[in-house]
C-alpha cells in the first residue's frame, strides 16, 4: 500500500491541496514564512511521487501476491513518478534558459534605450511617459528601470520607495524563488497541477519588496507609489512594481505586519508535509524491501 499512499499524497500535494490553500488568507500576513510553506507543497508533492515510483520498482521484485491488476496499478504510479521526475529536470533546463535569454535581452534593449544614471549604475530611465518600473534581475549586472512617466507622476519620497522597492527585489533575488516555483509547477502534467503556487509566490515577493520599501521610507508613500504604477506592464523575465496591488494595499493598512502564530504556523507545517510522509510510510517500507531482497 506504501506506493499508493505515497502517489495519493504527491497527487493531493500537487492539485487539491494548493487550491485549497489558495483560499486562505493568512499565508500572506507572513510572505516569507508563507513561500516556505508553498514551496514545502510542491517540493512535497515531487518528492512524494518519486517515492511512489520508487517504493513501485521495489515491490515488484520483492513481492510474491503479484496479480494483474496490482501490477497495472502500480505501473501507472511507476509511469507517473518517471514522467514527473522527468519532466522536473527538463523544466530546470528550460526555465534556466529561457529566463537567461529573456533578461539578456531585456538588459540589451534597456541599456540601448534606456538612460543611465550616473549615481546609479544599474538604473535605466526610458522616455516614456507611461508609468514604468521594474527590475531586471541577474547575478552580475542587474538593471532598474524607470520611466520618465514615472519620475513626473511620483513625489521624491515616492520615487525613493520605488526605486528600494526594485532593489530588495534584485538584493535578496526574488527571481530565484519564483524561477524555483515555476520548476515544480511545470513537472506535473497540466491535469495534475493547480496555478496557485505560482500566482501566491508572485504575491508574496512583492509583499516582501514592499516590507523593505515601507523599511525606508515609510507606509504612505509606498502606498502613494503603488497607486500610481498599479497595472504598469513589466517585460517577461523581470519583476515589476505594479502587480498585486490590491492584496499590497491590505497589508500596507497594518501597521504591524508582523505576525508570529501565522508565521510560527506556516513553518511547523511546512516541516510536517515535507517529513512526515518519508518518516512514516517511505523510510519503513524502504527498510522491509531491502531486507527482503537481502533474505533472498
Amino acid at each position: 500500500m506504501t506506493p499508493v499512499l505515497l502517489g495519493l499524497i504527491g497527487l493531493a500535494l500537487a492539485l487539491p491541496v494548493p487550491a485549497l490553500l489558495a483560499r486562505i488568507a493568512w499565508p500572506l500576513l507572513v510572505p516569507r514564512a508563507g513561500i516556505v510553506l508553498w514551496q514545502s507543497f510542491a517540493l512535497a508533492a515531487v518528492l512524494a511521487i518519486s517515492g511512489a515510483a520508487l517504493s513501485t520498482a521495489l515491490w515488484l521484485v520483492t513481492d510474491d501476491r503479484l496479480t494483474w491488476w496490482r501490477i497495472a496499478l502500480h505501473l501507472v504510479i511507476l509511469g507517473i513518478g518517471v514522467l514527473v521526475w522527468a519532466r522536473f529536470w527538463w523544466a530546470a533546463w528550460t526555465v534556466w534558459r529561457e529566463t537567461q535569454a529573456r533578461r539578456r535581452r531585456q538588459r540589451h534593449l534597456v541599456d540601448l534605450l534606456g538612460e543611465a544614471d550616473g549615481m546609479a549604475p544599474a538604473l535605466r530611465i526610458l522616455q516614456e511617459q507611461t508609468p514604468i518600473a521594474y527590475c531586471v534581475p541577474g547575478m552580475g549586472s542587474p538593471r532598474i528601470v524607470v520611466s520618465q512617466g514615472t519620475i513626473s507622476a511620483l513625489s521624491a519620497t515616492e520615487y525613493a520607495a520605488v526605486l528600494e522597492h526594485e532593489r530588495a527585489h534584485v538584493r535578496r533575488r526574488h527571481d530565484l524563488v519564483l524561477e524555483a516555483f515555476t520548476v515544480l509547477h511545470r513537472a506535473f502534467p497540466r491535469f495534475l497541477r493547480t496555478d496557485a503556487p505560482l500566482v501566491q509566490s508572485k504575491i508574496m515577493v512583492e509583499l516582501l519588496a514592499d516590507d523593505a520599501a515601507r523599511k525606508a521610507v515609510g507606509d504612505a508613500p509606498v502606498a502613494r507609489a503603488l497607486v500610481t504604477l498599479a497595472g504598469a506592464p513589466t517585460p517577461a523575465g523581470a519583476l515589476g512594481s505594479g502587480g498585486a496591488a490590491r492584496a499590497r494595499m491590505a497589508r500596507l493598512q497594518d501597521p504591524d505586519p508582523r505576525n508570529a502564530l501565522a508565521s510560527t504556523t506556516a513553518y511547523a507545517i511546512s516541516a510536517i508535509v515535507l517529513v512526515a510522509p518519508t518518516v512514516l510510510l517511505a523510510v519503513p517500507w524502504m527498510l522491509h524491501a531491502l531486507d527482503t531482497l537481502t533474505q533472498r
